[in-house]
C-alpha cells in the first residue's frame, strides 16, 4: 500500500471511529510504525483535514452543528407541547439543565429529536417515581438545542417565545456553566 492510499485509509479509519484511536492501534491496523502514522497525520493536516490529537489518540474533528441554549419555564403539563414544538421544527433537544441555588448546575442528556423520542421520554417519566428535573426550580430550566441550521434555531426561538415558554436569562446565569 502506497503512502497516499494509506493516508486515505487512515482518514477513513478515524472517520468511522466513535472514540480517539491511538497511534499504536493505527500503526498496527495499517502495518506501519507509529512514527509513520505521526508523519501521515502531519500530511493529512497539511491537506486540510482537521485531525485532533488527544491524550487517548487521534480523532477526526466533526463538523460543528449549530447549537443554542434556551431558558424556558412551564409546568409539567406542558412538557410534551414544548418538546414537540422543538422537534417538529427539525431540531434536537440535547439536554435539560437546571441552575439550582443550592445544588448548582445540573445537566442531564436527553437526545430528543422526534415525536417518538418525546413519547418515550414522557413514558419513562410517567412509569417511574421520577419527575421532570425542572420541578426543583419551579419550572425554570434550560435546553441545549441543535439543528441543521441557524435559521431553524431562530424558528425554535420564535416558536418558544410565541407559545410563552421562553424567558430571559438573569445576569448571574451567564457564565455559570450555562453556555
Amino acid at each position: 500500500m502506497g503512502g497516499e492510499e494509506r493516508r486515505e485509509r487512515l482518514v477513513a479509519l478515524l472517520g468511522s471511529a466513535d472514540v480517539p484511536v491511538s497511534g499504536a492501534d493505527l500503526a498496527r491496523e495499517l502495518g506501519v510504525s507509529r512514527q509513520v502514522i505521526v508523519q501521515d497525520i502531519a500530511l493529512i493536516r497539511r491537506d486540510g483535514v482537521d485531525v485532533a490529537s488527544t491524550h487517548r489518540g487521534y480523532v477526526l474533528a466533526r463538523p460543528s452543528v449549530p447549537r443554542r441554549m434556551f431558558k424556558v419555564r412551564h409546568g409539567e403539563e406542558r412538557v410534551q407541547e414544548e418538546l414537540d414544538l422543538i422537534v417538529d421544527l427539525g431540531a434536537t433537544v440535547e439536554d435539560v439543565v437546571v441552575n439550582h441555588r443550592s445544588y448548582g448546575v445540573i445537566s442531564v442528556a436527553l437526545g430528543v429529536s422526534s415525536r417518538r423520542d418525546v413519547t418515550r421520554y414522557l413514558a419513562d417519566i410517567a412509569t417511574s417515581k421520577s419527575t421532570p428535573l425542572s420541578r426543583i426550580t419551579s419550572g425554570y430550566h434550560f435546553h441545549h438545542v441543535t439543528a441543521p441550521s441557524e435559521e431553524i434555531l431562530d424558528e425554535v426561538q420564535q416558536a418558544l417565545d410565541e407559545h410563552g415558554f421562553l424567558v430571559e436569562r438573569l445576569p448571574y446565569e451567564v457564565g455559570e456553566g450555562l453556555e
